[in-house]
């Protein structure tokens, strides 16, 4: 894809001046972090990192990402529903991944006991990036999906009208008038107030569960207020508060400091050093009761890798959604090739063959949070050391997407100005309700896009690789 702002690239003057203006514009408009040196503190704080300029995609894969989010959000509640399927999928990962099977062990302790919840809430986002083939056209493959404590929703509502601003500064009006809107924090909140009314206690809070150390507060606080707005009281609660102060009734409604809680919104919980004992303990006390769990445990289970790979294999998709042939079509068409690593002859021979031409894959732990996956030689190691051992059934490979490259500068605090060679990757954030069997809103809620140096493999924004961008559709 040709950048659009070529004759902007080549001018060093208008680049200097636009950068300047474009990081006012950040922290005007509240595209914040707080800073590594004083994570927990708002006193110091600095703009997230961005692009300068909006990166160009293809006006139709954005169309074909958004048309398939709802299909996916289906299909995500399905496999939460379905227990048969997350038993058989994650039967071997459970094995040798010891963080997927302490989920799997709360999953089955609480089907055992009785679901308490009655309203399911779904925030997730889809990744994507637009493989180039041989012959220059570009498909929409997916990365992943994220189920759990999706993040950026908020900054990237805010992302936009910066863009629009440099644009203008830059001389390009007509160029700015023509990016998108984009606010999925609201889209995001508006799940959370409808799940807030269907709990139908107008006294219970929404409890926000988040991490020890928290330098994206902005990014939720964006939706926060969204609920603040409506008059819905918010809560910010750790894993320990919930282990110290946290307790059920005999109906298992939930208390946290003497208040009912509706809605536990998950921003933390995704990777083991979220855990220790207590905390595994906390977790299962929320699954236990009553609450909206935003996700629930079957819902995080349903975003692991292990599941992705398995929903690529033939017939998995139909059974998964029966009478839904278009819907499964649409999300087919997405998928980049998935392999098994099971214990097997056919493990044996997609092994031997990632470490004869690892360039050609990206292996994949069952972790989310960016900056886990492996390339090139790091991956023939990792899987020449563990191709006999049953831990490499924990990992699953997936096909090299292969973007095509474009300049840009990445804003970075207290980093030279430096034009790099980018690729971007598009998410599309999905929320969805279910009310017993009934789904009582399903709809996709905005988009993100991230982009990074070329030399980075792997990593988000969270994890400090990738810089938050704005889609300028071609």
């Amino acid at each position: 894809m040709a950048a659009p702002w070529e004759d902007v690239l080549r001018n060093e003057a208008a680049v200097q001046e636009a950068a300047r203006v474009a990081v006012d514009a950040a922290l005007l408009a509240g595209v914040l972090m707080r800073t590594e040196g004083e994570p927990n503190a708002s006193d110091v704080v600095n703009y997230a990192p961005f692009t300068l300029l909006p990166s160009a995609v293809p006006s139709a894969l954005f169309e074909q990402a958004y048309a398939v989010q709802q299909d996916f959000n289906l299909l995500v509640d399905a496999i939460s529903q379905n227990k048969e399927f997350l038993e058989r999928t994650l039967a071997s990962t459970i094995k040798v991944d010891d963080f997927t099977a302490r989920l799997f062990r709360i999953y089955m302790q609480v089907l055992e006991e009785g679901l308490a919840q009655s309203v399911f809430l779904g925030i997730n986002r889809s990744d994507y990036m637009f493989d180039c083939g041989v012959d220059g056209t570009s498909a929409l493959k997916q990365i992943e999906i994220n189920t759990i404590a999706a993040s950026f929703g908020g900054l990237t509502s805010r992302t936009a009208a910066v863009h629009g601003q440099v644009l203008k500064v830059l001389g390009k009006s007509e160029e700015a008038s023509r990016l998108l809107p984009n606010n999925p924090s609201k889209g995001l909140a508006l799940g959370i107030v409808k799940a807030w009314e269907l709990y139908g206690s107008p006294s219970a809070v929404v409890m926000f569960l988040v991490e020890e150390v928290q330098r994206n507060i902005f990014d939720q606080r964006c939706v926060e207020n969204e609920l603040w707005n409506r008059n819905i009281r918010v809560i910010r609660r750790r894993f320990r508060d919930v282990f110290e102060k946290g307790s059920l009734d005999d109906a298992r409604r939930l208390y946290m400091d003497g208040q009912e809680v509706a809605v536990v919104y998950y921003r933390e919980g995704y990777v083991p050093k979220n855990y220790d004992q207590q905390n595994w303990e906390a977790r299962l006390l929320l699954e236990r009761s009553r609450a909206v769990k935003c996700p629930d445990i079957a819902t995080q289970l349903a975003g692991t890798k292990k599941v992705q790979q398995e929903l690529s294999q033939p017939g998995t998709l139909e059974r998964l959604l029966p009478d839904r042939a278009e819907a499964v079509a649409r999300i087919r068409a997405t998928f980049a090739g998935l392999y098994s690593l099971d214990v097997g002859e056919e493990g044996d021979k997609i092994a031997a063959m990632a470490i004869a031409d690892p360039d050609r894959f990206v292996l994949k732990p069952q972790r989310e949070g960016g900056g886990n996956n492996l390339y090139g030689e790091e991956l023939r190691q990792v899987l020449e050391k563990i191709r006999d051992s049953p831990e490499r059934t924990s990992y699953i490979l997936m096909d090299k997407i292969k973007p095509q490259p474009a300049m840009n500068y990445l804003l970075r605090a207290h980093s030279p100005l430096q034009v790099s060679e980018c690729i971007s990757e598009l998410g599309i954030f999905g929320v969805y309700i279910r009310q017993g069997k009934e789904m009582v809103m399903n709809k996709a809620a905005g988009h993100l896009l991230r982009t990074k140096a070329i030399e980075h493999a792997d990593g988000g924004v969270a994890a400090g690789v990738a810089v938050l961008d704005t889609p300028y559709l071609v």
